[in-house]
């Protein structure tokens, strides 16, 4: 293995020499994208505020102060251009006639001094070692009294920043190179080597485990010069203001001129006064007057919804757990991770809230309060308090079935619940294995043992594990889609559901289960599947069922309706219509009509349609011509024909199909 300074050396020992004027015409002009490298390199536990201001610290300095031989550095191997030959969004500035900016020595001499900084910056602080510079907070720029961090970007870009806070500083450097330079993997080992990388070979096999993805990597979420601004801890800072204040009085006026928060004479500078603060708003931020309700209060009263949960788990009383709690949710920190179902405000508390739960799960501490209008999760590490989350969910007038489960954590695919105190039983049920059996998940004070959860089920559908509950009215499905609150699944008709936990129920939802995936994170409140149809198909083959499932939201509109059609024997049904925002399959219009084109076993083609068990008549329009008296409709076509259907209730109203 070289030593780095024999690996420098051969890196930069015949490149040209680059004038300190041309060094600053290629740092402005690709200015965003070296702050983009820095960015990505940095360790992500500096926090998003401070990998911002160094990522433009590091670039800033990487000007060299007088004429320096550039590294011979390989170009990258291919442009950044897609089939259209157009630039991506944002790079714009990073052209360079033709060519980019990968064949100015200039920008290759910036590139590896930036590169260099960035790494330096994430190596460990000894004490047997005068520290780098790159390694102390930076001295410029500076800003006073804001947070600044890029825009917020999708769940593909979260997952991607995930993935390389898990890898080395010289393994995310090669990936950056990999993805954002398309530098090919020779290029990506001699730059690494001329950056000081000990081993560039073993970082560029750590990188391959994260697949490039340049699109990605030049999205909003990793662009540190298009930012947002939000206050630092306005309660921290009073309170440091306060504390200076009283220090300064006791040793001269100069060093309270210093200490004083926001420029002013004040304790507070232009806020209001203390006693003229809202007391409710001040006491809902304090742990004391966290409303908890007595544990057997749900046996004499007559709701069952969050109001009558006991507080429940370990840590119930630690105050300084609690208080943290409460200060996120009214202020969440640059580095907080907030979700909300849609729908839900993320609002701090109107006043005291409810405590529900207060532990430790797996890996973490959870605390979850009810304020009447929401659930509120906040999860932080055991270890600390970097990398807290924060989680909305609305459950206005949630009872019964609605009222009954929490999810409490999420870890490794799995996911833990806390169950309502009047639940009896608790087991674990494969949807698409209807005649087997629940196993047991043996809740201890009302948490659940780990469940496979389908939430973030990619791929095939091989299982769809759901959560069943049973009390003293009996049993239900409740189906975990990605938020606070599982959803409650239903069957039968939008007038009258029942529970799914039943034999015929279960063989009802077994074929349509994997249909769940389309409603995931969208407030889902319950899943309703209703068989409105059978029909005895062409080739005499037996008789099809028709079922529309319904998603209803909290907030009062449905996100998707689907018309399912399934084959004797199939194993899972087909989707053969569906809609969105709209009272079909409800119990404001329960009605439905749906059609689909089948092929029989002797391979000939038919329209086959079906309305609820109230329509009176049904036409096919556009490309396929035929009608029939009630609901079923069964007409010969050709494969790819399009058709329209409309049908005609016992009524006399006119529905339409569903598409």
């Amino acid at each position: 293995m070289q030593s780095q300074d024999v690996a420098h050396h051969r890196a930069s020992a015949h490149g040209p020499v680059i004038d300190v004027e041309q060094a600053e015409a290629a740092l402005v002009e690709h200015y965003p994208r070296l702050v983009r490298i820095a960015y990505l390199v940095l360790p992500p536990d500096l926090g998003r505020n401070r990998r911002v201001l160094t990522a433009h610290a590091l670039v800033q300095r990487a000007l060299p102060r007088k004429r320096t031989v550039a590294a011979v550095i390989p170009a990258q191997s291919g442009r950044r251009r897609g089939a259209s030959g157009s630039a991506r969004p944002g790079e714009a500035d990073n052209r360079k006639g033709a060519e980019g900016p990968d064949g100015d020595p200039a920008y290759l001499l910036l590139r590896l001094r930036v590169l260099r900084s960035a790494l330096e910056a994430g190596l460990p602080l000894r004490c047997t070692a005068w520290p780098k510079r790159s390694q102390l907070p930076p001295l410029l720029p500076q800003l006073w009294g804001l947070r600044l961090f890029p825009r917020s970007g999708g769940a593909d870009e979260l997952a991607l920043d995930q993935r390389l806070s898990s890898l080395s500083g010289p393994a995310r450097a090669a990936h950056v190179l990999r993805g954002l330079e398309r530098l090919p993997e020779d290029g990506v080992r001699r730059l690494l080597g001329a950056a000081g990388v000990a081993d560039p070979s073993a970082a560029i096999r750590e990188a391959a485990a994260v697949p490039a993805q340049d699109t990605l990597l030049s999205s909003p979420e990793f662009d540190p010069c298009s930012l947002q601004a939000r206050p630092t801890d306005l309660m921290r800072r009073r309170q440091h203001g306060k504390a200076a204040l009283a220090a300064a009085a006791a040793v001269a006026v100069c060093g309270a001129l210093l200490a004083l928060p926001s420029g002013g004479w004040g304790p507070d500078g232009a806020a209001a006064p203390l006693d003229a603060q809202n007391p409710a708003a001040r006491a809902a931020l304090e742990p004391d007057r966290v409303t908890r309700v007595a544990s057997t209060a749900w046996q004499t009263s007559a709701r069952t919804d969050f109001s009558v949960w006991p507080a429940r788990g370990g840590l119930t009383g630690d105050r300084a757990l609690l208080r943290r709690a409460l200060a996120v949710w009214a202020r969440p920190g640059e580095s907080v991770q907030v979700s909300a179902t849609p729908g839900t405000p993320s609002g701090g508390p109107a006043g005291p809230p409810q405590l529900l739960y207060a532990g430790q799960v797996d890996a973490a501490r959870v605390v979850i309060f009810h304020d009447g209008l929401r659930i509120v999760r906040y999860a932080e590490p055991k270890d600390g308090t970097s990398g807290a989350a924060l989680d909305f969910a609305r459950v206005d007038s949630a009872t019964g079935a609605e009222a009954q489960a929490l999810v409490l954590n999420r870890a490794d695919h799995n996911v833990r619940y806390l169950t309502a105190p009047w639940v009896t039983g608790t087991a674990e049920r494969d949807l698409l294995k209807p005649s087997s059996g629940a196993m047991d998940l043996r809740p201890v004070d009302g948490v659940t043992a780990p469940l496979a959860s389908p939430a973030r089920q990619t791929g095939s559908c091989t299982s769809w594990n759901v959560l069943q509950l049973t009390d003293g009215s009996g049993t239900r499905l409740l189906a975990d889609l990605g938020e606070l609150v599982p959803a409650h699944l239903t069957v039968g008709t939008p007038a009258a559901p029942r529970e799914a936990s039943g034999a015929a129920a279960l063989r009802t939802w077994a074929p349509l289960a994997c249909s769940l995936g389309a409603v995931r994170s969208q407030g889902v409140r319950s899943v309703n599947a209703w068989e409105y149809a059978r029909q005895s198909l062409p080739d005499g083959s037996g008789a099809a069922a028709w079922v529309c499932t319904r998603a209803d939201t909290w907030r009062g509109d449905a996100p998707r309706v689907l018309a399912h059609f399934r084959t004797p024997g199939g194993r899972s049904a087909a989707v053969a219509a569906q809609a969105e925002g709209v009272a079909a399959c409800g119990a404001k219009d329960p009605h439905v009509l749906a059609g689909v084109l089948w092929k029989s076993a002797q391979g000939a083609w038919y329209l086959l349609a079906a309305g609820s068990e109230d329509t009176a008549t049904v036409r096919a329009t556009a490309g396929v011509s035929g009608s029939a008296r009630g609901n079923l409709l069964a007409v010969r076509t050709e494969q790819g024909a399009r058709a329209g259907l409309r049908g005609t209730l016992t009524d006399g109203r006119t529905v339409g199909g569903l598409r």
